[in-house]
């Protein structure tokens, strides 16, 4: 067999239970086969069984009514017998099909081929549509709509087994659809990889003479526009066109009227529109129908503008499109034509577009002979001076096409303004659905595996989806609902689409088997509404996410391929914002995850304080906002609320390394604003010793309180934090005047504390700044609100966070919210004893019995024995290395807290004594006894305390 050059290869049939007849037979037994046999090959399998076609069948549907003079024959009979004389002597059967598979045209390398050959591979007529047909060249092309290669036992028919071929749509390069199939059949013995050159070649050899055809038939319209004008053209006044007014037209405005024209072309009827222009000007255009004496109808739309005629005459233009063989120039420009595969959705408009110049001759020559000057009176002799001219003519299907050319590009382009303005997956999903309809759709459903809405990449999306968007002209179709997990077979249009990362496109959903069986309980209603399909796979930067499922109801034409184009354009520009929400998700969930790891889990059971907390993260971006609950020394009790500066990993991290040194230092019993200065040193030792590239500078705010419930005193100090809202018993509302302090991180600059006295059923809201600033509302108009919010002292605090977060926190929070809310409670004075007594140690018997008294009144006994061990420690050592005057104090609480005071601002040591030592063993001996010990520094003096459980024996 002699090709095109390239040395023939032999690919018989596959030996050893290997490769396309092993894998059918697998294929037609029910066994899996997805590893041996091209995704293509193996979806037409699953159709062609799933439609119910036999393999053995021998037969094919023959049609005697077909087309012999269509214009895909009259576009391909010379480069067929062109392909012909090129294959002579060869095995080659050369065929053209039109778009529903029947086949037109047969041409033969060999003449004695078509004597050899079965009836269905010589004559015309026959329907190799793949439902009909199974797998085969004609009908998988027409399927898969790109050049396919079936070989041997891939294909589906027992008929076909000893042929191989290959087959290439055909479009129509002015509309962009399928008008045939162009098809190689040759022995499966041999093969030449320099057939797909060749077959492209020649399939684009007939699309360049389907365009011709589609030029001719414009030129006669513009002939016989031009030839009504020159006519008519006597005391009439001068032409002007759109290009005319091309230097002082704003480019929005030369759109709108090409757009306007293109429109009334589509209509094929007289009529008018007024066109405003961007500087107030009105252009009137007017549609003309005409016909061409061949036959050919159409329509002319002319520009006529107020005012009187220019004094210079205006001429026809010259043209840049001159078919073989003229001599002269035609006043006409078509735009060119789209390259193969373009969409036509992104393809310029296809009219024939009159310009007209001043600088021309006054005489143009054309094809068809001399053209005067065309003036082209008005539709009334006694309408006032008007200019006319020409603008656009055209066929009204060619302007329907240009029409829905330019409205896909505008759909396209809002697209790109509304998809992707959050990054949240749903959100981008929903929007991605709400541009396709109802400009390109009537329904659109979206599904996505959970795993992407979590953020993450899904293993197998085949089995994880679940449906995310339903939208559409009219709710009461039965779609899954948002939620349900969908789980689509192997032969649907969405399975189909996954697999072969292309749009699928079903014009008839009533003939799509594998749709059809997909949900029988709800198939029959949905036929009843839509009929058409295009499932799109949203993948972005190799990442399945989903599938986009768009459905026609409403418009009668099915989708077509200029329509699977722009779901399969605007699938993947929603598909990268959709995958840039999940990145999004997945970095926010996880700094969001390492932030709650940070903040406090189980607050500490206290008898100070009735807390309740909450923690809100900003929508964009998770900060650094804390909050902290810390017991201290003489049942007081430490409240942290803080706020890192900055959103992200590292102000998580800052936070959580803030809040621990925070808890330190405060359980080192420092006063609050001594705790404050320790921060701020360590906020700028970070800054210093941890830069973080194009961070900028850390820093924070903080409010630091500390309660006693024994004196009903609040101390507290802020370091540029917003003060506290103090709720008296009486519901009154206050927000304490708190000496500011500079932010964390500044250095060099004091910070001061306040006290504050706090009645019993006092509530203290400590709160970050993300709860009163928001860049859409007055700060003074939110602690107006706030007030109004807490102004319920019968509320408790958990009503109050709930109250304060539902009509204060914004809607749409740019910030994190830290919340904490603390009622106080006072110990009960019968549950406090004091004693004052001089620097005597003979005085300790009298302190050792009195507390022991203490205890009996408060049922202590078993505790006592502990009590007083510790207790003559304690005042002995104040007595030997403390100052006077001393005071002995039992706290009665959830423990018993033994504290003695004095003076000094000397701290004794823990050590352990040597069996030598005389002394040095009193405060290890209360280590030994106490729950805690420690030392509490006074303005003048120190408190040393212990604790000890009540269970002590």
């Amino acid at each position: 067999m002699v090709l095109t050059g390239g040395k023939p290869t032999p690919t018989g049939h596959a030996t050893g239970g290997t490769g396309p007849a092993r894998s059918r037979e697998r294929f037609l037994q029910g066994e899996p086969v997805e590893a041996g046999v091209r995704t293509s090959i193996l979806s037409s399998w699953q159709r062609s069984r799933s439609l119910g076609l036999s393999p053995n069948q021998a037969d094919l549907p023959f049609r005697d009514d077909f087309d012999r003079d269509a214009r895909i024959v009259r576009a391909a009979v010379p480069v067929l017998d062109r392909l012909q004389a090129r294959f002579a002597g060869s095995k080659m059967n050369i065929s053209v099909a039109d778009a529903s598979g029947t086949v037109l045209l047969r041409r033969f390398g060999e003449a004695s081929l078509a004597r050899s050959l079965p009836a269905f591979q010589r004559v015309p007529g026959f329907v190799f549509a793949e439902r009909v047909a199974g797998t085969n060249g004609i009908g998988l092309a027409l399927a898969e709509r790109q050049l396919i290669r079936v070989h041997g036992a891939e294909h589906f028919a027992e008929r076909s087994q000893r042929s191989a071929c290959r087959a290439l749509p055909v479009r129509d390069p002015l509309s962009g659809r399928i008008e045939g199939v162009l098809c190689f059949g040759y022995p499966s013995s041999t093969e030449d990889p320099e057939l797909a050159i060749t077959i492209r070649k020649a399939a684009q050899a007939i699309e360049r003479r389907l365009l011709r055809q589609s030029s001719a038939r414009e030129r006669a319209l513009l002939r016989a526009y031009l030839d009504t004008g020159a006519a008519t053209s006597a005391g009439l006044h001068h032409t002007v066109g759109v290009d005319e007014l091309a230097l002082e037209l704003h480019p929005r405005d030369r759109a709108v009227l090409t757009e306007k024209a293109a429109e009334l072309i589509s209509r094929g009827q007289r009529a008018a529109a007024v066109v405003s222009l961007f500087d107030g000007r009105r252009v009137t255009l007017v549609s003309r129908p005409m016909r061409s004496g061949s036959g050919v109808e159409g329509v002319a739309i002319e520009a006529v503008l107020p005012g009187p005629a220019p004094r210079e005459p205006l001429a026809v233009p010259t043209q840049v499109d001159v078919p073989p063989g003229s001599s002269g120039r035609l006043a006409v420009v078509t735009a060119v034509p789209p390259p193969r595969f373009v969409p036509a959705a992104a393809a310029p408009g296809r009219l024939s577009v009159a310009t007209l110049s001043r600088n021309l001759p006054d005489v143009a020559h054309g094809p068809f002979g001399t053209v005067d000057r065309v003036d082209v009176a008005d539709d009334h002799p006694d309408a006032p001076s008007r200019t006319r001219g020409l603008v656009m003519v055209g066929e009204p299907r060619v302007g329907t096409y240009a029409l829905a050319a330019r409205r896909r590009l505008e759909l396209l382009s809002e697209a790109s303004a509304r998809i992707g303005t959050t990054l949240d997956v749903r959100r981008t999903a929903q929007e991605l659905a709400e541009t396709a309809v109802p400009r390109l759709a009537d329904f659109v459903t979206i599904d996505l595996p959970e795993a992407v809405l979590r953020g993450e990449e899904s293993a197998d999306p085949r089995t994880d989806l679940h449906r995310t968007v339903v939208h559409g002209i009219s709710d009461d179709l039965p779609f899954s609902p948002v939620g349900k997990q969908v789980d689509f077979g192997p032969t649907t249009p969405q399975i189909r689409c996954l697999t072969s990362g292309q749009a699928v496109l079903e014009p008839d959903l009533k003939a799509a088997a594998g749709w059809l069986a997909q949900d029988p309980e709800h198939t029959e209603r949905l036929l009843t509404e839509v009929h058409s399909l295009i499932a799109v796979p949203l993948v972005a930067r190799g990442v399945i996410l989903g599938i986009a499922s768009f459905y026609r109801a409403q418009d009668p034409a099915p989708f077509g391929d200029d329509d699977r184009s722009l779901g399969l354009e605007l699938a993947s520009r929603a598909a990268l914002s959709i995958d840039n929400a999940r990145r999004y998700t997945r970095e926010r969930t996880m700094v969001l995850t390492l932030q709650r790891s940070l903040l406090p889990h189980d607050l500490p059971d206290q008898d100070a304080v009735e807390i309740a907390h909450r923690y809100l993260p900003a929508e964009s971006d998770v900060g650094g906002d804390w909050y902290d609950v810390i017991p201290l020394s003489g049942t007081r009790i430490g409240l942290f609320v803080g706020d890192v500066v900055g959103h992200g990993m590292l102000s998580a991290a800052t936070m959580g390394q803030l809040r621990t040194a925070a808890r330190s230092f405060a359980e080192l019993d420092f006063p609050p604003d001594e705790v404050l200065t320790h921060l701020d040193n360590l906020v700028g030792r970070l800054d210093r010793e941890e830069p973080a590239a194009g961070a900028g500078v850390i820093g924070a705010t903080c409010l630091y309180a500390v309660y006693d419930p024994t004196s009903q005193q609040c101390t507290m100090a802020r370091a540029g934090h917003p003060p506290p809202a103090l709720v008296r018993p009486d519901g009154t509302v206050s927000f304490p005047d708190l000496p500011a302090g500079p932010p964390l991180g500044l250095g060099g600059l004091p910070f001061e504390s306040a006290e504050i006295h706090l009645p019993e059923g006092s509530r203290l809201l400590l709160y970050t700044d993300g709860l009163i600033e928001d860049r859409q509302r007055d700060v003074d108009v939110v602690l107006d609100q706030l007030r109004g919010a807490l102004a319920h002292p019968e509320q408790t605090p958990e009503q109050t966070c709930q109250t304060v977060l539902e009509t204060v926190a914004p809607a749409h929070p740019c910030d994190d919210i830290a919340l904490l809310v603390a009622r106080t409670h006072a110990l009960d004075p019968r549950r406090i004893a004091a004693w004052d007594l001089p620097a005597d140690p003979a005085r300790v018997s009298e302190v050792r019995a009195a507390a022991l008294r203490q205890l009996a009144d408060w049922g202590l006994d078993e505790t006592a024995f502990a009590a007083e061990l510790m207790l003559s420690e304690l005042v002995t050592n104040a007595i030997r290395h403390g100052a006077g005057p001393i005071r002995v104090r039992l706290l009665h609480g959830r423990t018993l807290i033994c504290e003695v005071s004095d003076a000094s601002n000397t701290a004794p040591h823990l050590r352990r004594a040597a069996s030598t030592d005389e002394g040095g063993r009193g405060l290890f001996l209360v280590a030994q006894l106490a729950q805690s010990w420690g030392t509490r520094y006074l303005p003048e003096g120190k408190v040393i305390w212990a604790e000890c459980g009540l269970d002590a024996a």
